[in-house]
């Protein structure tokens, strides 16, 4: 009688080794914005208790503003008033898509079920960040930086304004 291969030992492997990762318990879904860093980061007191965070806005970019003595780029300084007049000291719901290489956690937040996130790129205080962009939002989002470019809206009042990321690259470049 032969011997039957075992194929169940991958997979209880597999399991044993995902069931002992530890995990990360992930901030509650409202919070009231306590700072607004720049156009899309913000800091984040959780509604319920727990530890503040700090939550970069999914699938948008702004414009930099000056950092460590170093300038900024134009409409940079609006972009940051922008997102305050939209959510400091607001309750906000908050959908956690993904943490960046900084550790912080990467949201589309809404106020009063508005997506803050696409009302800067509607506003033109944003770009839609196209690096990252992913359904259901980057058709949206996209479309909304071409009507506020269109428009000539915030940053897009400039003949032809500079990336942000492109700007980040050039500073890092430059040290």
């Amino acid at each position: 009688m032969k011997a039957r291969p075992v194929h169940c030992l991958p997979i209880a492997l597999l399991l044993i080794f995902l069931f002992s990762i530890p995990t990360v318990a992930s901030p509650p879904t409202t919070g009231k914005v306590t700072q607004v860093k720049d156009g899309d980061t913000v800091v984040i007191s959780p509604i319920e208790g727990g530890q503040f965070f700090i939550c970069r806005l999914y699938g948008i970019d702004d414009p930099e503003t000056p950092k460590n003595g170093k300038s900024g780029q134009p409409y940079g300084e609006e972009s940051t008033k922008e997102l305050k007049k939209l959510i400091l000291g607001q309750e906000v719901s908050i959908e956690i898509r993904d943490r960046d290489k900084y550790n912080r956690e990467v949201c589309v937040i809404r106020k009063d079920g508005k997506d803050i996130n696409l009302e800067m790129i509607n506003r033109g205080a944003a770009r839609a960040y196209r690096k990252y962009l992913k359904p259901p939002y980057a058709s949206e989002y996209i479309d909304a930086e071409s009507m506020a470019r269109g428009k000539g809206l915030g940053l897009w009042l400039q003949r032809s304004p500079e990336p942000p990321r492109e700007f980040r690259e050039k500073v890092e470049r430059g040290r």
